[in-house]
């Protein structure tokens, strides 16, 4: 893996101190999950360079992400999900694909021409999905027109990828970037690695005929609703020049993580609504697929408006992910637009929440 610079790992400071809080709070996590049972499996429909298709999306069970052990980002509770002991079995993965396949067959009268895997880090890692594995996965969906999986940049390298390009699979991996802005990245989120290598991992898929999917990050901690806009405005325009498609998530309230510590003591608030949709006006004329999916809108725990709106703007962000038209947010408005915009005014470096 990538190491960060020797001023960020400086004892006590920097990422050394997000890594001992974040250890502290995983620790606080006692439930256990079955190996051979996946995360989980949804159908859904996604835009891609071809167009809306149906997928399957799968999150299958691993070890977890390495960089989490260590401590890991300030927002991501998914290593609370994954199997302790850090590696699952050759079988117990096939298992997983089982029924993620029985579940395809029950609910779907076809098979999905889109298949998106993910793991509780990076499917690329050998620790969390070993060589047989990926193969496995490669055989199994050899028949789908496109495959998406999700990496860190250190583990995007040609013998992992050629599993799947030599079988005739259009291949994007999902970077989890968060952010172009390498201070951002590293104080806000903790994670370690700079734009550069991202750009590096996007040439080396390119090589072998794969491509890029980006994933952002909305308002990671530390960063007022203004500096948390700007930056995914920014971030979207670097990354398009690397990524066909560029998937800005809003920072949600995960369970066992810094994020969730901030929120509890007041000094959180998820991204507001209208700030997915800022962003998404701004940069529809970006030259790539830019969609966002807010999960949990609408709660306290996920990016919300003031309640009454929410439903009708979360229905013209889907509507803007299918048809790249910004002229879908002309349809909605409320009155809490006003409070956003003097939150956006207002807020000062980092402090408290102006509203909740």
């Amino acid at each position: 893996m990538s190491q960060p610079s020797p001023e960020s790992r400086e004892h006590g400071r920097g990422m050394d101190a997000h890594n001992a809080v974040m250890r502290e709070v995983r620790a606080r996590n006692d439930r256990t999950y079955d190996p051979h049972e996946p995360t989980r499996v949804w159908l859904d429909e996604d835009r891609t360079p071809k167009g809306v298709k149906r997928s399957l999306t799968i999150v299958l069970n691993t070890g977890g992400c390495r960089w989490a052990r260590a401590g890991g980002c300030t927002m991501c509770g998914y290593v609370a999900e994954s199997v302790e002991g850090g590696t699952v079995a050759h079988d117990a993965l096939v298992d997983q694909l089982d029924a993620c396949l029985a579940h395809e067959r029950e609910h779907a009268a076809e098979p999905a021409p889109l298949v998106k895997i993910y793991t509780s880090g990076s499917f690329l890692d050998e620790r969390e999905v070993p060589p047989e594995s990926r193969d496995a996965v490669a055989e199994t969906f050899a028949d789908r027109e496109r495959l998406v999986v999700e990496s860190l940049p250190d583990f995007v390298e040609r013998d992992r990828l050629v599993d799947f390009t030599d079988r005739g699979l259009a291949v994007d991996v999902a970077v989890g970037l968060e952010t172009a802005t390498d201070r951002v990245r590293r104080d806000c989120v903790n994670k370690y690695f700079e734009f550069s290598e991202f750009v590096a991992a996007s040439e080396e898929a390119s090589r072998v005929g794969a491509e890029i999917k980006a994933y952002l990050l909305l308002k990671p901690p530390f960063l007022t609703e203004r500096e948390a806009v700007a930056d995914m405005v920014a971030s979207v325009r670097r990354c398009a020049a690397h990524a066909h498609t560029v998937s800005m998530n809003p920072c949600n309230v995960q369970r066992h993580t810094m994020v969730e510590d901030l929120y509890h003591a007041g000094g959180y608030r998820p991204p507001w609504l209208w700030s997915v949709v800022e962003v998404l006006e701004e940069t529809a004329d970006a030259d790539a697929i830019v969609v966002s999916d807010p999960v949990g809108h609408g709660s306290d725990r996920g990016p919300h408006n003031c309640g009454e709106c929410d439903d009708r703007v979360q229905t013209a962000i889907t509507d803007f992910d299918k048809r790249q038209d910004p002229s879908v947010f002309e349809q909605v408005a409320c009155d809490c637009e006003t409070t956003w915009e003097a939150v956006m005014d207002r807020e000062r470096s980092y402090g408290m929440p102006l509203a909740r």
